[in-house]
């Protein structure tokens, strides 16, 4: 029992006001424009220059793409703008680094510090742009490079195996900014992550579709970094790394975080970190199927990047086919040097279901424990904890497996019939 009570004061308040650990504002689905500013055509070649060129005339008003292919190197979309992809219409960025390189000649090669390609789509300094529509930004990341043989993904993994980076591009960066959407978009096969949206006040994702391969290396699916009042709903997203991946680095915290109604495939699940020194808090993941990932909730740090993460809960969460399903641990790289202790507290689950797998809660030391509540948690017979310098505390609707209990006597109770409905197909390309 004295287990259990040593986390009750910290998780009280957690567990009563779960309305605080979400998006503070009140979002509504977005809508597509009523008109376009500049409606542009297919034709050959690179159209970046035009796109560019319409998004600077049509400010505060929309550019649409109407059906068909549209080859681009990168675009900086500006303040008040809304590109829209309608349906039928491929933004396909160019395979060729030399035009996405950032003016130090390493986009497309391999060394120690990366990050020399510039993203196909760039949003730096800007309040209120939107990125909407049912057509299709292409990222390309399964073609040869221009000039070779080589596919930004096989860079990817020949970077990992000489242990460098690879430098190539993302897909959607948003940096530093106020209300920036993503509605019905669908984005596929990025180079590296598909949407960084970092330094934001307030982020919309919805209805978004992202979908690369699982084996695609470092394609996480939508990465909130240092941003408060983030909604990332309805979305379906298969990928080869973090389907979703909450951050809070050197650049500060994210807080306020609505993760609601969402279908997660192939890929690493629903992560925080690995970068927590700036610390999360005020995160709601509610109402999501985890279909076939690695991880399923998972949370990861190590004391070169570690810091506070803070109440968040996950609510009416199903999983299946996860190796491993709650995935909790302070020692991302085994190798890490440094003095920020990762730290986790007030991490309550409710109403979370799943079969087999490992579940795993590895806290720092004694003196930094993981703190979680579980209340209803239930995952098949066979299903055990792994824990080390971890409290619990047991709500009542119970958790089967019992990480408390002292003895085994009872078989864990089956996964009730709730989930069945709740996992669907991955839609495929409209």
């Amino acid at each position: 029992m004295r287990r259990l009570l040593l986390t009750a004061t910290l998780l009280t308040c957690a567990q009563a006001t779960p309305a605080f650990a979400q998006d503070r504002r009140a979002v509504v689905e977005p809508r597509l424009p009523a008109k376009a500013c500049a409606t542009l055509t297919p034709a050959a070649g690179n159209r970046a220059v035009d796109i560019q060129a319409a998004l600077g005339r049509c400010a505060g008003q929309a550019v649409r793409l109407s059906a068909g292919t549209y080859e681009s190197g990168p675009i900086e979309v500006p303040a008040r703008a809304t590109l829209w992809i309608d349906t039928g219409a491929v933004l396909s960025a160019i395979p060729d680094p030399t035009l996405f390189d950032d003016g130090t000649h390493a986009c497309g090669t391999i060394n120690q510090k990366g990050k020399a390609c510039r993203p196909l789509l760039h949003i730096a300094d800007a309040t209120d742009v939107a990125i909407v529509g049912d057509g299709v930004i292409e990222g390309n990341g399964g073609k040869p490079m221009a000039g070779g043989t080589e596919t930004w993904w096989q860079l990817a993994r020949r970077a990992q195996v000489e242990k460098a980076n690879q430098n190539v591009p993302r897909l959607i960066v948003a940096d530093r900014g106020r209300n920036f959407v993503l509605y019905r978009v669908r984005l596929a096969n990025s180079p590296n992550f598909h949407v960084v949206a970092n330094r934001l006040q307030g982020f919309t994702a919805w209805g978004v579709i992202v979908d690369s391969p699982a084996d695609a290396r470092n394609t996480d699916g939508i990465d909130p970094g240092a941003s408060d009042d983030v909604t990332i709903t309805r979305t379906f997203i298969r990928t080869g790394d973090d389907n979703v991946a909450i951050k809070a680095g050197k650049t500060g915290g994210t807080h306020y975080v609505s993760i609601l109604d969402n279908h997660f495939y192939s890929g690493h699940g629903m992560s925080i970190g690995s970068e927590t020194n700036g610390g999360v808090s005020h995160v709601l993941v509610k109402d999501l199927t985890i279909d076939g990932t690695t991880s399923g909730l998972r949370i990861k740090s190590d004391v070169s990047r570690g810091g506070l993460v803070a109440d968040v809960h996950y609510e009416n969460v199903c999983i299946r086919g996860s190796k491993r399903p709650i995935d909790l641990y302070t020692a991302y790289d085994k190798t890490a040097v440094g003095s920020l202790i990762p730290q986790y507290r007030a991490i309550v689950f409710r109403n979370v279901e799943g079969d087999t797998g490992r579940l795993i809660a590895n806290g720092y030391d004694a003196a930094h424990p993981l703190e979680l509540y579980l209340d209803n948690v239930r995952f098949a017979p066979g299903t055990k904890w792994e824990t080390v310098n971890a409290r619990f505390e047991i709500g009542k609707g119970g958790a089967s497996p019992d990480p408390t209990a002292t003895t085994t006597a009872a078989a864990p109770a089956a996964p009730s019939d709730r989930c069945k409905a709740a996992f669907v197909p991955f839609p495929e390309r409209r």
